[in-house]
């Protein structure tokens, strides 16, 4: 466990998967949560879940493609908590695999709005309000299509490179302002995504996994509050696969 009492968190996606086990960590740990996400009932139950813990959270739903959206969630940490320490970048859509030529300019649209976009807008919003409140970390959720190519998912692998490239100058950028700015790049996750795929697509995705199987949501999530921690307190601008060793293949 990590000391976060007295700090607060800004976790996009946090209604389900990688979100929603970051954020009920964090709370774990003391921090109050402000819980981002475009679906409602989900991003409920996430408070839900980090109330019934005794955490503290807080939930708005957050349209991270509209950058008014994501201020509105920086708005609503500094209003409420009165500042803002951590901010977890993780919300994203994908497509369906087809090629190049086949992907809609509306797909590609919605794809790097989400993805690109959103961790943009975010930390345009969340890295005045971290440096303001003495300083602190931001944790952008990239993918292993963000550092090397995934045929069949262009619009997302592009956009997950977007992230790489985002994280890489703005921790260049904030490296003597006190704050941290780090990506995680997991494989494929256990996640409701991946339980409603076929078993001969799971199977076929989880094969590439050296460790023979898919990451855990809190995995991930244990990496994301690492990187926050002072545990990490000299690391910034850097890429951490989490991925069972497909990296190295």
């Amino acid at each position: 466990m990590y000391d976060f009492r007295e700090t607060v968190a800004l976790v996009t996606g946090a209604g389900s998967g990688i979100g929603q086990a970051t954020a009920t960590r964090f709370a774990n740990d003391g921090a109050a949560v402000v819980v981002a996400d475009i679906d409602t009932d989900s991003g409920e139950e996430t408070v839900t879940q980090i109330e019934a813990g005794g955490g503290t959270a807080t939930f708005i739903k957050t349209d991270v493609g509209n950058p008014s959206s994501i201020k509105a969630a920086v708005d609503i940490a500094l209003e409420q908590y009165g500042r803002l320490d951590y901010a977890v970048n993780n919300a994203a859509t994908g497509n369906e695999p087809a090629p190049i030529t086949e992907i809609t300019e509306s797909d590609w649209d919605r794809i790097i709005d989400v993805n690109q976009k959103g961790v943009w807008a975010g930390m345009k919003h969340q890295l005045p309000a971290i440096q303001a409140s003495g300083g602190g970390a931001v944790v952008n959720v990239a993918s292993m299509a963000g550092i090397r190519g995934s045929p069949g998912r262009t619009p997302y692998s592009a956009s997950k490179h977007g992230v790489v490239g985002l994280t890489k100058t703005t921790a260049l950028e904030f490296a003597e302002k006190d704050v941290r700015i780090n990506a995680v790049c997991p494989t494929i996750v256990e996640t409701p995504a991946l339980r409603a795929m076929s078993e001969a697509e799971r199977q076929e995705i989880v094969a590439n996994v050296p460790m023979g199987r898919p990451a855990q949501p809190d995995e991930v999530a244990s990496a994301i509050l690492w990187l926050c921690s002072d545990e990490a307190s000299f690391i910034t601008g850097q890429l951490l696969p989490i991925d069972g060793g497909e990296s190295q293949k």
